[in-house]
Order: structure tokens, then C-alpha cells, then sequence
């Protein structure tokens, strides 16, 4: 019965109804293990086109026709169909099955029967489908309790591990939970049998192939997410029958843990916030002066952060607006220290949803090492972000690096880091900013909501603003590229891809238009605050 979550044609031939026909087997006694999903009655001769396969049919042979040819073609499309057996009563049309109708079923692998003495096929049917229906809900008791265990295993204190153990106890057979891209998790073995050795061995022997063709003996759920689109699978739980079969009563069970597994993974995500959430309140209280450089050490250690001697590098990303659902932070968190695990240095990572700020401080070996550290800090900052869908289309978050030193600096660094960062967005796009670079941007975002600043752009680039929003071409882009090429023509005009005589006339309108002199040190410093200040002014 468990084979398929039916019952066998040899079971159903036991069964009173059948019994009391004198059902004698005419082809393919070795294939009465087949299991029925269902029984059908019926004497047109296309019954074929109304079963779905798994059936027992019962018939008088009235729709088997008078021709062996039409007989013939009766029971291959049945076998085509897939049904468990064929049940022929003798009586009116056939006092005993014709050969032709034994050899086609033999041939085509049919397991054919045939009742000496009538019987009401109601009642066939109505014990079959007891039988049947019985056996789904045995079935589902087992499963049930697989369910309770391990309900119990985690009310016991038990973790994932003890789940999938529970469950490849069950099925005899190795369990695996991996992530929707196909990365193994944890996995578990049965506590006997050929695969309890080393489940690993398995799961590396079977990849392959599974990503090839997948197995038809491996059943795989999906762990739900809670969420929608990519969010919406959180794992994957993967049985594969290496050392016995796979049976319906497995994925019952599977799926009932896939959803005491949900439960864990997303009691898991919630903790993983919180302690990245308390980790960000930590540093951000650092930051502001409430915790003290003297304090600070055991407080982190608490926090699982042991930094070495070398210098500590405060580092803040600061995500666009909107950063999206909450649970996201979680993953965010754990996939950056999954990419910095790489790095081999201490790192103490924070969330702050409400600021779409992520706090770091980074332990070095030496001030050496800052700009390799940095890159990678960044990188992996990226990656998290990509990876825990905060990321938005043309809002690029912006990773700022501040000033390295002692527990005492970090308080100062991480604090002028924050603002920084915030002071960055909109700046042109780079793998992170130097927090020490940026005094100035940082000083006119300050100003930003200053009447003053605002007049200072409108004085000093106000004619340029007026005449990109009338004429043609914008002469903004390429004041800012000449500026930031210091003033070098050659080099201003191979980025802006322009002839020099092209670029000396736009030059020539520009200083028409502002009235000043491009060439004058006063000018250029005037202009290059202008140009920074209008990022951060409403105007």
C-alpha cells in the first residue's frame, strides 16, 4: 500500500467482493503488486478515454468487441492509459477470456483477471475505496507523527539539525535543507543503513547529477518564506532515496516538517535582526557620545567582537530611501559577514532599518592595510545588499570609510562616517568614499538648508542653471568636467568626447554667461563649491 498511497491488485483480490467472484489471474501474475488508485466500472468501448491511469476496471466485456482486433486494440489502450489491472466477469459474452484478449494483456504487461461468478461491482468499489481511504489516513497519521516529534524536538530545545534527523530516521534515508540557489545548509542521515556513514559524501556524489537530471527517486519541498517573489522560498528540503525507496507516507512527512522548518528559519531571521539591530544600537550609541571609550571594549565583547591591537576602521553604508521590508536587514547582515568572513579580520556589524544606515567597525593589523580592507569591506557591503533585494534601480547605496584609530577615535569616526555617508548620496558613484575627502561636501550639507548657500549657487551658476533648461547642449557637465580636471583642456575634452575647438567655444560661452574668467584661481574655487553645493539645495 505504501508504494504509491494505494492498494495493491493482489490486496484488492483479497478483499470479500472480489474473493467471492473466484477471480482467477490470466496474465501478468508476477505485476499484482501494482498499486489502484481507484476503481471504474464501465463497458463502452473507449472506456480508455476516461481513465487517468491507476484504475482497477471492472467490466462484463461487452465494450471489448466481437473482432481480435478490436479486442486487441481494447487492451493496449488500456495499458497505454496506465491502469493497475483489468477485472473481466465471465458470463453472457464470455463463458472464459479469448486468447487473443490473454496474449495482448500478457505482451503488454496488463495484469488480467478473470471472476467466475457474478458480483454486484458496487460493492467491489465501495471496499476498495474503504480500503483505500483507510490506508491514506494510516498514511497520514505517520506523518502526523513526524510532525509531532519534531514539534517536540524544538520545544525541547532542539534545532534544525535534530529535525532532519527525525525526519531521515524516518525515511531510512540522508535529508538535506539548502538554500533556493542549491547551497547545502545542513544535512542528516538515518542512525542505520548505508548512507548514516556520511550524508555529505552523498549529497557531493548526488549534486551533480540531481542538477543534470533530477532523480525520480529524490522528493524536494519548498520551505515557504513568508514572503512574495524571490522572498516567497525561504530553503529547500531535499530527501533522497539512496538506501531504500522514497514512499508517499516521505513526502507527507516532508512536508509537514518543511513547514515546522519555516517556523524555525523565520524565528531565526527575526533573531538574527534583533541582534544585528542591538549590534547597530551599540554602535550608534557609541557613536553619539553614550557610550564611553572605556566602556566600550567589554560592551563589545559581549557582542561577540574581540578586535585585536591594530586600529579599529569605523565604516557606514548608507542605503537610499525606502530600503524595503524589515526582515530584509537580517539577510543583509549575515550574507556581509559571510563575505567577510574571507577577509580574516574582526568585524562588528550593525543594522539601523529606520536610518537605512549598516555600522561597522573593522579591526586591523595595521594602518597598512586600510585601503585592502576597504575594498573589500565595500564589496561585500554591495553584495549583501544585492543579495537581501535592498538594493534599488539608480539609488545606489554609499559606503563611506572614516579615520582609523584607537576605541576613543572610533566614537568620532563612526559619528563622522554616518554624516558622510549621508552627505554622499548623490555624489558620483564609487566603490566607497573617503570619509576625509569629503569635508567639504559634508560642511555644504550641513549648510543645505542655509538661504545662504542657496543664493551663493543662484550668484555663481545661476546663468548656466537658466540657459541648460532653454538651450542646447547643457553647458553644466562640462563646467564640472573641466574643473575636475583641474582645468585641462586636453583632458576634458577626451572625456567629454569633444574636438578642442568645440570645447574652447562651450568654455568661451561659459565664462560669456557667468562673466568671469575660467583661468582665475578665486573663479575656480567659487565654482567648484557651487557645483557641490547644488547636490544638496532644493533649488
Amino acid at each position: 500500500m505504501d508504494n504509491q498511497g494505494g492498494i495493491t491488485v493482489q490486496r484488492a483480490l483479497e478483499l470479500p467482493g472480489l474473493r467471492s467472484g473466484l477471480p482467477e489471474v490470466m496474465a501478468c501474475a508476477d505485476r499484482l503488486g501494482r498499486t489502484v488508485r481507484w476503481v471504474h466500472a464501465g463497458e463502452v468501448p473507449n472506456i480508455a478515454s476516461l481513465l487517468k491511469g491507476g484504475e482497477l476496471l471492472l467490466t462484463t466485456g461487452l465494450g471489448l468487441g466481437t473482432r481480435p482486433a478490436e479486442q486487441r486494440a481494447f487492451v493496449r489502450r488500456l495499458a497505454d492509459r496506465g491502469i493497475a489491472a483489468l477485472v473481466v466477469e465471465l458470463g453472457p459474452r464470455f463463458t472464459r477470456l479469448p486468447a487473443t484478449i490473454v496474449e495482448t494483456a500478457r505482451a503488454a504487461g496488463l495484469p488480467l483477471v478473470q471472476l467466475h461468478r457474478e458480483v454486484p461491482f458496487v460493492t467491489v468499489t465501495e471496499e476498495v475505496h474503504t480500503e483505500i481511504v483507510n490506508g491514506h489516513y494510516a498514511l497520514l497519521q505517520r506523518a502526523e507523527e513526524v510532525h509531532r516529534r519534531c514539534t517536540e524536538a524544538l520545544l525541547g530545545g532542539g534545532g534544525i539539525p535534530q529535525v532532519l534527523s527525525i525526519l531521515a530516521g524516518f525515511t531510512a534515508n540522508p535529508v538535506f535543507l539548502e538554500t533556493p540557489d542549491g547551497r547545502l545548509l545542513y544535512a542528516a542521515g538515518p542512525v542505520s543503513g548505508d548512507a548514516a556513514a556520511d550524508p555529505l559524501q552523498v549529497w557531493e556524489g548526488l549534486r551533480g547529477q540531481r542538477e543534470a537530471e533530477p532523480s525520480a527517486n529524490a522528493v524536494v519541498v519548498d520551505v515557504p518564506g513568508g514572503g512574495h517573489g524571490t522572498g516567497s522560498v525561504r530553503a529547500r528540503l531535499v530527501l533522497l532515496g539512496v538506501s531504500a525507496p522514497l514512499l508517499p507516507v516521505h513526502r507527507m512527512a516532508a512536508e509537514r516538517t518543511a513547514g515546522v522548518l519555516a517556523v524555525v528559519l523565520m524565528q531565526a531571521r527575526q533573531e538574527d535582526e534583533l541582534s544585528a539591530r542591538g549590534r547597530g544600537d551599540f554602535l550608534t550609541d557609541l557613536a553619539e557620545g553614550r557610550i564611553s571609550a572605556e566602556d566600550a571594549p567589554a560592551q563589545a565583547r559581549v557582542l561577540g567582537f574581540k578586535p585585536g591591537a591594530g586600529p579599529l576602521l569605523p565604516v557606514v553604508m548608507r542605503l537610499a530611501t525606502d530600503p524595503g521590508p524589515s526582515g530584509n536587514w537580517a539577510v543583509l547582515a549575515r550574507a556581509v559577514l559571510e563575505e567577510l568572513s574571507s577577509v580574516g579580520v574582526p568585524v562588528l556589524l550593525g543594522v539601523r532599518p529606520v536610518e537605512g544606515r549598516v555600522p561597522l567597525l573593522v579591526s586591523l593589523r595595521a594602518e597598512s592595510e586600510r585601503t585592502t580592507v576597504a575594498d573589500r569591506v565595500a564589496v561585500a557591503l554591495r553584495a549583501g545588499v544585492e543579495r537581501a533585494g535592498l538594493d534599488r534601480a539608480g539609488a545606489s547605496p554609499a559606503v563611506v570609510v572614516g579615520v582609523s584609530g584607537s576605541w576613543a577615535a572610533a566614537s568620532a569616526g563612526l559619528r563622522h562616517a554616518a554624516e558622510t555617508a549621508t552627505a554622499a548620496q548623490g555624489l558620483p558613484a564609487r566603490p566607497w568614499y573617503d570619509a576625509r575627502r569629503l569635508d567639504i561636501d559634508l560642511l555644504l550639507w550641513r549648510l543645505r538648508e542655509h538661504p545662504d548657500l542657496a543664493a551663493f549657487v543662484d550668484r555663481a551658476i545661476g546663468p548656466l542653471r537658466v540657459h541648460d533648461v532653454a538651450s542646447r547642449p547643457s553647458l553644466l557637465p562640462t563646467l564640472e568636467t573641466y574643473l575636475a580636471h583641474a582645468g585641462r583642456k586636453a583632458e576634458t575634452a577626451r572625456e567629454l568626447h569633444l574636438n578642442r575647438q568645440t570645447l574652447y567655444n562651450r568654455l568661451a560661452r561659459i565664462s560669456e554667461l557667468l562673466g568671469t574668467d575660467l583661468d582665475d584661481p578665486e573663479t575656480v574655487l567659487s565654482l567648484s563649491l557651487a557645483l557641490r553645493a547644488r547636490r544638496h539645495t532644493a533649488s
